[in-house]
């Protein structure tokens, strides 16, 4: 277990910024993790788990207690077989991507999808993670845990951990009031993939048109993880240093998920706004967890009111020149300069189409938006 004092901590997010904690422990191990948690519990003292720093939003002041960086990379098949697949259980400190090449290298199908996204695999269950009709909630077959309650390990099969959209329990149980991470500490991740040398259907049309494919159609794993990086390259999404659009949180709004009365209103502004005859806002069943409720783009509506690729250029904090749904730091934004950002991207959809945008990552040390 590695501990250091008063470290930055802009470098060990993808954002690239945030100021430096108290205090930073490197859990290498199941037992290190617990070991850490329980201390800094014990002592009533502040704690933040940070896995891949992918969606995390860090104050310019930093952080007053211990960062637990999670570092735990084990990965160990727990079943193969031709009849039920493959179970395999991964710690949660394994880079994601690395298992999801792994994973369609060995013919396991059903996370190609999920290909380039950043982070960590504990951090997936947490946010649900999801991109190109394939979400984690749909081949994660258990959780581990430490409960920071009763200071025990505890695990979770599928149906306990309240997967909705960008969702789960592990979001949304708080272990104490002000607390900057939650009661469930993820140790690693079992999924349950499929042994096949093609993809999962294809379920987008971008991804489809990509691959000269048909919606849902199959293609080999490795065109179907090669034409997903292609696509969140194009934009911005794979994380490259050297590219300023890539210091981002990914998607830093949800797609609102509303109800078909507030659809309409939408619907109704984007006509007074853009015309009869213009575009419309897509909308989509926001499927079995949300009966009867729509989803629609937010990116659709941050661009239809008025904030553009490149928003806000040349200003420290911008929108992504190729995507309108990332907020980026174009190399010396402060947290300040991109939460003044985002207060105005939602501010200015709801004053164009009436729907107040949510933000997707979590905020350390910084008051949410009013």
């Amino acid at each position: 277990m590695q501990e250091q004092f008063d470290v930055p901590l802009a470098s060990l997010t993808t954002m690239h910024v945030g100021g430096p904690a108290r205090r930073l422990v490197v859990a290498e191990t199941i037992d290190e993790i617990v070991d850490v948690v329980r201390e800094v519990d014990d002592a009533e003292e502040p704690l933040l788990v940070l896995s891949g720093g992918s969606n995390l939003l860090i104050a310019d002041e930093g952080f007053p207690g211990t960062v637990v960086k999670i570092a735990n990379d084990t990965l160990e098949v727990e079943h193969d077989s031709d009849c039920g697949g493959v179970t395999v259980r991964v710690g949660a400190g394994m880079v994601w991507d690395e298992f999801v090449a792994y994973a369609c290298s060995h013919d396991w199908s059903g996370i190609e999808a999920l290909s380039g996204i950043p982070g960590l695999v504990g951090a997936t269950p947490v946010q649900n993670v999801g991109a190109y009709g394939q979400e984690v909630a749909q081949t994660v077959a258990s959780v581990r845990t430490y409960d920071r309650v009763t200071q025990q390990i505890k695990t979770f099969a599928n149906a306990d951990c309240d997967f909705t959209y960008r969702h789960s329990i592990f979001k949304n149980t708080p272990f104490r009031d002000g607390d900057a991470s939650g009661r469930y500490v993820v140790l690693d991740v079992s999924f349950q993939l499929r042994k096949a040398d093609r993809s999962q259907p294809i379920a987008y049309a971008d991804l489809a048109a990509g691959l000269g494919v048909e919606q849902g159609d199959r293609v080999p794993l490795a065109d179907a993880r090669e034409a997903v990086l292609a696509q969140r390259s194009r934009r911005g999404m794979v994380v490259v240093e050297a590219d300023h659009d890539t210091w981002s949180c990914g998607s830093f709004f949800t797609n609102p998920i509303v109800s078909e009365r507030v659809m309409a209103r939408i619907r109704e502004r984007a006509a007074e706004r853009l015309g009869a005859d213009g575009p419309t806002p897509p909308e989509f069943p926001a499927g079995a967890a949300h009966p009867g409720l729509l989803k629609t783009s937010a990116a659709w509506l941050i661009d239809k009111a008025g904030f553009g690729k490149g928003y806000n250029m040349p200003g420290p904090a911008a929108l992504s020149t190729k995507h309108t749904l990332a907020l980026t730091n174009r190399g010396d934004a402060s947290a300040s300069d991109v939460v003044a950002l985002a207060t105005e991207i939602v501010d200015g959809v709801e004053a164009a189409f009436g729907v107040r945008l949510v933000p997707e990552p979590v905020w350390v040390g910084l008051e949410p938006i009013a």
